[in-house]
């Protein structure tokens, strides 16, 4: 489906597959990879997904390329309103009069608070169009807002931030819940996927190979988070370097959110507890 020794460009139309076609937003960084994935799905009516940031060049690539193809935007689909995937959506919809599906969640900081849907998510949610059917799944963890999209004619499953290429995705709690997280990672393998396209990455292969690793890497850092806890209080920041030790200090404040997210699910199977603030410690 992609040759994943070409770089990313942003800006760029690739095809993926006969149905698929990426665009990749200019906001590449340490937590974006080469930046975000906007997909087009079809040809004469186009379903867009995740149209990424407020970047007006990325907002007119995206039309000159469904326009350029012949169609115009059935409609657009947001993984969830982090502000890397969804505040183009806005501007897209009113430019072109198409609606927005996806789903709101209170603001913590990190919300698309500009993001309104025309029509509102929920599981199992599908959608026929000329050439292709997407399915929507509720797939919280990453966030509770979080949806992935599967297009049925060619297995191909849209993740959002559920799963990205090469790397492992932040929880930030409280909106994200990392026991929610392996169960929608479960959830996935259900479903006969043959490929997963990431909101960040290349194409991933072997879709249910990874992930079942993803879930096992998860497990296994819970594992390793138990054993560095002990029965006198410790800080978060403690604990964070314990646990991701040769950590690039770059990352320091997102492992810090995904640990505090392991420690709250094993605190709710009575293997931690906190003292309400920034210390935790084996129950």
């Amino acid at each position: 489906m992609e040759t994943q020794s070409h770089s990313i460009v942003p800006g760029q139309i690739v095809s993926l597959s006969p149905l698929v076609r990426r665009i990749t937003a200019s906001n590449g960084g340490i937590m974006t990879g080469p930046g975000t994935n906007t997909y087009l799905l079809g040809w004469r009516e186009v379903i867009v997904i995740d149209p990424g940031p407020l970047d007006p060049l990325h907002v007119e690539n995206i039309i000159q390329a469904v326009e350029s193809g012949g169609g115009s935007i059935h409609s657009i689909w947001v993984t969830h309103t982090h502000r890397d995937h969804s505040p183009a959506a806005a501007v897209l919809s009113a430019r072109t009069g198409a609606p927005c599906y996806g789903a709101q969640l209170p603001d913590d900081g990190y919300q698309d608070t500009t993001f309104e849907p025309s029509v509102e998510l929920f599981e199992g949610l599908e959608v026929t169009i000329a050439e292709v059917t997407l399915k929507a799944l509720h797939t919280p963890g990453h966030v509770d807002n979080h949806y992935c999209f599967f297009l049925e004619q060619e297995g191909l499953m849209f993740v959002g931030d559920h799963l990205m290429e090469g790397t492992t995705v932040v929880i930030i709690p409280p909106h994200g819940v990392m026991a929610d997280y392996i169960q929608s990672l479960q959830k996935l393998t259900g479903f006969p996927m043959q490929a997963i396209a990431p909101g960040h990455g290349h194409i991933i292969e072997q879709p249910i190979e990874v992930v079942q690793k993803t879930i096992k890497h998860r497990l296994a850092r819970e594992r390793l988070v138990l054993k560095k806890l002990q029965q006198s209080w410790q800080t978060l920041d403690e604990l964070t370097r314990a646990v991701y030790k040769g950590l690039d200090s770059r990352l320091f404040r997102v492992a810090r959110l995904s640990l505090q997210a392991h420690l709250i699910k094993l605190e709710s199977e009575n293997c931690a507890e906190s003292d309400g603030a920034e210390q935790w410690r084996k129950k």
